[in-house]
């Protein structure tokens, strides 16, 4: 035992063991840098690759696919509300056909009177008002409010 320890106590064996040590430390740090270096392979890389090819390949028909959707939506909805047109048209020619309603109708749209019965039509004053406002800004000729709406939507441009 007493070899050993001054063996301990040497300068080659403490050398020897710095060395080792040191070799250690060196192969521990090769092998992080190895196992975070081994992290992307040449086959995820490949991978990565695929997929981003699938992606780009497959992003303008995924696009088409989704407006073709919205316009296929769309359709549906022009169709419900054609056809909820078509049961206004059906119920309005079927009340057409009723000769109560026509006459009603007749006499409300055309002012048609019944025999013996004294027709009258209010005017409403307020129409005519309008119509004197008119009849001022009528008196510029036609070509003057033509270039005052070109000067007009010029202006909104800006």
């Amino acid at each position: 035992m007493a070899v050993k320890d001054r063996d301990r106590f040497s300068t080659a064996t403490r050398l020897r063991l710095l060395g080792e040590q040191t070799a250690a430390r060196v192969y521990r740090s090769q092998t992080r840098r190895q196992a975070r270096r081994s992290r992307l392979t040449g086959r995820a890389a490949l991978l990565a690759l695929v997929l981003c090819s699938l992606i780009v390949a497959l992003a303008y028909p995924i696009r088409q696919y989704v407006s073709q959707r919205a316009e296929i939506a769309e359709m549906e909805r022009q169709r419900q509300e054609a056809r909820n047109r078509v049961e206004q048209l059906r119920d309005l020619k079927a009340r057409w056909q009723d000769d109560a309603y026509a006459k009603q109708q007749i006499r409300q749209r055309l002012h048609y009177v019944m025999p013996g019965e004294t027709g009258y039509i209010v005017v409403d004053p307020d129409p005519a008002r309008q119509s004197r406002v008119n009849r001022t800004t009528s008196t510029r000729p036609w070509y003057a409010g033509v270039w005052d709406g070109v000067d007009r939507s010029d202006a909104s441009e800006q």
